[in-house]
């Protein structure tokens, strides 16, 4: 991963950019597609096999439930935490008294555009003594509001707004499972299948049962094999997925990467903070409490290729296969638990995403010299943990869900341009923590339902 990020910036001081583009960064691309390959049908025959595993229709939603409640516990931490951080260090608040005063006749000249609700009894606008600033700043405001990315995510965050209350029951309902199965995105469907699969199963007699839980299990070994033959060269992989990642960052000019490192620091700052804390506080004193005898640092050994494998790709979906291999070879955990409780935490828990959309929105309303109460934070915490319940497990996910936390607090989505470009380094960052967190309330999962299944 470091070799690969050293020869972007060299390729790029030698202007071999080109040479990088065309036979390095293919490699990166080819790896992903490997991984979203396995992914899909993995995560349909392992839902299966491992439900029938379970034996019963009670054992499954007994599991269910207390999968989807850890998970939703975790969730709310994790939200709560960025909240903490935010407003202890606060990274928005800016020295440069000018650039506040910009950044907020910026959102005040906004928010009588879009007719936004007032959140307080502040207005530089209204006061002639700002006149002339306003009128510099309105002449301006037709530059990050404007850009196609921005626009573009701004509009599926829009569509999933208008959506109904139940949309994401609809959402979960595949009219047709093959087509479910050729989009990554649809992971839900697929999940859902399985699990609407695997229940029907528990339910056929005998003879023929077994005969289809031997049939699916022999195709999850086949694929599980398969994630080990592309992990044997997953080295070079990596190398040509960071190489190529960085060079597209920088272009033409080295000096593109250096702000990708080293711009909006106190943020970066703040959602790291967040990120190590959970990561490595939080987890590990919930597995001290709630899973006795299992020692943290063997945990994260046996999920680091994951975890490296997390940061590399950005994706918990093309994490997955690695994470179940990871849990079941080194943790020992069944496979029963293994192929229900991680596939459902790829794509509805997401610690990592909801600690940064957090401290993102507090982050930006302080920047523009918006002062959030109480009310509307806890607003971004029953948002956040909503919003990652529909994130797709593919990267940079989390800015659409982060549009749709901006709005409700009634603030200006568009900002999002402003931390675009560091998004995908935290990307990685807090893709870390989201597999992390998956293979944590896995393991919990499993040393209660044995300690259940001793009793």
């Amino acid at each position: 991963m470091l070799l690969g990020i050293v020869y972007a910036v060299v390729s790029v001081m030698l202007g071999w950019q080109r040479f990088t583009a065309d036979f390095i960064a293919p490699f990166g691309t080819i790896f992903m597609n490997l991984l979203k390959l396995i992914a899909v049908p993995l995560v349909l025959f392992s839902i299966i096999s491992g439900i029938a595993g379970l034996g019963s229709p009670e054992s499954l939603g007994r599991l269910g439930l207390k999968t989807l409640a850890i998970y939703l516990g975790t969730t709310v931490l994790a939200v709560s935490l960025g909240l903490l951080i935010v407003n202890l260090i606060k990274p928005g608040e800016s020295r440069d008294s000018a650039l506040m005063l910009e950044n907020r006749i910026r959102y005040e000249l906004w928010k009588k555009q879009s007719g936004a609700e007032d959140l307080d009894d502040i207005c530089l606008t209204c006061k002639p003594e700002y006149a002339e600033l306003t009128a510099q700043v309105s002449s301006r405001m037709n530059g990050t509001e404007n850009q196609d990315l921005v626009a573009s995510k701004i509009e599926k965050a829009k569509q999933t707004q208008n959506q109904g209350p139940l949309a994401f029951l609809v959402d979960m309902v595949p009219d047709n499972i093959f087509t479910s199965l050729n989009d990554s995105k649809l992971m839900i469907q697929v999940i859902f299948f399985g699990i609407f699969f695997g229940i029907a199963l528990l339910y056929i007699p005998g003879e023929r049962q077994q005969v289809l839980i031997d049939f699916f299990q022999a195709i999850t070994d086949v694929f599980l094999k398969m994630v080990d033959f592309v992990m044997r060269v997953s080295p070079f992989f990596v190398f040509a997925l960071m190489a190529g990642t960085i060079s597209q960052i920088a272009g033409d000019d080295v000096s593109k990467v250096l702000p990708v490192f080293r711009s909006l620091g106190s943020y970066t700052l703040a959602v790291v903070a967040g990120l190590v804390i959970m990561a490595f506080v939080i987890y590990p004193a919930i597995i001290h409490f709630f899973a006795p005898g299992i020692r943290f640092s063997e945990f994260l050994k046996a999920i680091s290729p994951a975890q490296l494998l997390a940061f590399s790709s950005s994706s918990s979906a093309a994490t997955l296969p690695v994470t179940i291999e990871c849990m079941e070879e080194n943790m020992k955990v069944p496979k029963k638990y293994t192929s229900f409780v991680l596939p459902i935490g790829a794509t509805v828990n997401m610690d990592g995403t909801s600690l940064y959309q957090a401290v993102a929105v507090v982050f930006l309303a302080q920047m523009h010299g918006v002062e959030l109460s109480l009310a509307q934070q806890l607003t971004i915490v029953l948002t956040a943990t909503l919003a990652s319940i529909g994130a797709a497990a593919v990267p940079s996910a989390g800015l659409i869900m982060l549009i749709i936390v901006l709005t409700s607090v009634h603030l200006n989505p568009a900002w999002i341009a402003i931390i675009l470009p560091i998004d995908r380094i935290l990307d990685m960052c807090r893709t870390v923590v989201n597999v992390t967190g998956d293979a944590m309330v896995c393991t919990l999962v499993a040393k209660s339902e044995s300690q259940t299944e001793t009793a």
